[in-house]
């Protein structure tokens, strides 16, 4: 019995001392810096082969259904996919893809060494622009895998007869590599290499319903090729995500009373009553009072602030949740002016 009545009373205790977990959305920097003063940038592709792997890349086109104008529609799809989601997201104030200039790869299967500098500059300066996207490797790789198999037929007057069904399935890997010159610093930005893999399947008792596979592939390449280009254009635009944040909400009735208006949305009427605790006689209810502050302040943006609580909250009440609390909020406010520098 005195057993049950101390796990009775440990639970009261954990329950009025508790925290509840809450979630709110911040903005991440982008994973690739392009400083906010590149306001125009040209995009072009460099997935000519020289003419000495010309042969090299026949070759390779025999053994995987390849074909150059496979490539060349897939390769500008994926240029058009990178322009349309920067123009989506106004990220420049001047964008353009160079059609008239076809750059040469003296590489097959991977991606050249950098483009010279000198030729950056031209394009740059040809395209007077402050930035050069160039799309330095694509290429398509794809297997075929074709099989039978005895299947029942009925026909059209209800009869079942033993046939074959045929299935091709072609399996294709689309290889990229994107490169980001800035002429002025003379900096790389980014190198980001990539591979995306899809599968076309046909399948009937007649084979041509089968190689219908293929056939489907030109569009499939396209448009996976498109959205590869959508995809890099994401690595210079920051993003949201929510992150999760703990608050305390038992130990006096005034953290109870907070615990409810924060349910409701009305953050700033938790933190009045948070802001009174945290100028309690107790160590307890200030050191909380204080930490909530700073989740306060976190919400309405004011990490500078945030991290004032925070510290208060474990130099002079020993609550160790905020030590760690401190150093997500140190975190917050680099990446913060890391988003300055990009612009955001």
């Amino acid at each position: 019995m005195k057993q049950l009545l101390l796990l009775f009373i440990l639970a009261s205790f954990l329950g009025s001392c508790g925290t509840n977990l809450m979630t709110m959305s911040v903005t991440e920097p982008a994973p690739v810096t392009i400083p906010s003063a590149a306001k125009k940038a040209a995009i072009i592709g460099r997935t000519k082969i020289t003419k000495d792997n010309d042969i090299l890349n026949k070759i390779d086109q025999v053994l995987s259904i390849e074909g150059k104008v496979l490539d060349s529609l897939g390769a500008q799809a994926c240029l058009l996919g990178l322009y349309d989601d920067l123009v989506q997201k106004n990220r420049f104030e001047y964008l353009t893809i160079v059609d008239s200039l076809e750059l040469e790869s003296p590489s097959l299967g991977q991606a050249a060494a950098p483009l010279d500098w000198a030729i950056v500059e031209r394009i740059c300066q040809a395209q007077q622009v402050d930035l050069l996207f160039v799309l330095e490797h694509y290429d398509t790789d794809s297997k075929i895998a074709y099989t039978t198999a005895p299947v029942t037929i009925t026909t059209p007057i209800g009869l079942e007869i033993p046939g074959l069904e045929h299935q091709a399935t072609v399996t294709t890997l689309i290889h990229t590599t994107w490169r980001i010159y800035d002429p002025l610093t003379k900096v790389i930005y980014d190198e980001f290499p990539g591979t995306r893999r899809f599968v076309s399947v046909g399948r009937g008792v007649n084979p041509t319903v089968a190689i219908q596979a293929i056939k489907n592939r030109k569009s499939l390449v396209q448009q996976n090729s498109n959205e590869i280009g959508h995809l890099y254009a994401r690595r210079i635009q920051p993003y949201r995500i929510r992150v999760s944040r703990d608050y305390f909400v038992g130990g006096s009735s005034k953290f109870k009373i907070a615990k409810r208006r924060a349910q409701t949305g009305n953050w700033d009427g938790a933190a009045e009553l948070w802001l009174q605790e945290s100028k309690s006689d107790k160590r307890i209810p200030a050191g909380r009072g204080a930490y909530n502050m700073a989740i306060s302040n976190e919400i309405n943006g004011h990490l500078e602030e945030a991290i004032r609580w925070a510290q208060k909250s474990y130099e002079d009440y020993n609550i160790r949740e905020a030590l760690d609390y401190v150093k997500i909020l140190r975190n917050r406010q680099a990446k913060r002016r890391l988003l300055e520098v990009q612009g955001r």
